[in-house]
């Protein structure tokens, strides 16, 4: 199945039109797992403030494919260029990309021992060195940001599961990222917690924040995605923006997809 370029096969998207300029370009990657070939050749360039959702069949690549970006997960052919970094094994490198990339994951990773302001400011000061008080005041912010600033002092388990997921956000947020990685961040939770996580993302979305977001929520690809990208195989068979998946999908493994999760 032939790659496609969103950046060149789409129409422009909500934001795209308003600069272009590349900040993640991956060339022919392929990963294994042993002799399970999980990424299959992915070619695609995301511009600058564009918000990508990745979609597709369990064990497609979807998760696979945005934990190489950060390098949870290390590509063993191919090209990854994040931000003007090429992602190798030079540790300089996956450190100043992870320092620009935040990382939402479905089961929230908040250090259970410590206080909602506590998981928000720890990398801040240990990374980026920040004054104890600024990273207090930046974390607050944060927090009124993500509607949960009367959580502050409270312990994860002490938290809805939205809620988490909320801190979560603002814990990546804290880092002052250009990039945000969503890996199914509602998947986990009940559904009336979807809507407040879902909301969080939209802001995020418009103030012009690059995002790509592994999800099957449709509503929200339709309404806030620039681009829809559907991994099956780990290959990437359709991309484009969202009115034409969803009314033109050229791939038919994504109308039969779509059939399924849209019936």
């Amino acid at each position: 199945m032939a790659q496609t370029n969103g950046a060149e096969a789409g129409a422009p998207g909500r934001k795209e039109s308003a600069g272009g300029e590349e900040i993640i370009v991956c060339r022919d990657v392929h990963k294994w797992y042993g002799e399970y070939h999980a990424l299959r050749g992915i070619t695609t360039t995301i511009n600058k403030a564009q918000v990508v959702v990745v979609f597709g069949p369990s064990g497609s690549g979807k998760s696979t494919f945005i934990r190489t970006i950060n390098r949870l997960e290390e590509h063993q052919r191919g090209q990854i260029i994040v931000d003007g970094i090429e992602l190798t094994n030079d540790v300089r490198n996956i450190d100043a990309i992870r320092r620009d990339v935040g990382m939402v994951f479905q089961s929230f990773n908040l250090f259970p021992h410590l206080t909602v302001m506590g998981n928000i400011t720890l990398a801040p000061m240990k990374v980026r060195k920040m004054p104890r008080d600024a990273a207090r005041q930046s974390a607050m912010e944060l927090l009124e940001r993500v509607g949960i600033p009367e959580q502050a002092d409270k312990y994860p388990a002490q938290l809805s599961g939205g809620q988490q997921q909320r801190v979560a956000i603002a814990r990546a947020l804290a880092m002052q990222p250009n990039i945000m990685l969503f890996d199914e961040p509602t998947s986990a939770l009940d559904p009336e917690m979807i809507k407040e996580v879902l909301d969080v993302m939209h802001e995020l979305a418009d103030s012009g924040m690059t995002m790509i977001v592994v999800s099957h929520e449709m509503g929200f690809a339709r309404e806030v995605g620039d681009r829809m990208m559907m991994f099956d195989q780990g290959m990437i068979v359709e991309d484009g923006p969202p009115q034409q998946v969803f009314e033109d999908p050229q791939s038919e493994r994504t109308k039969l997809f779509l059939k399924q999760i849209l019936s």
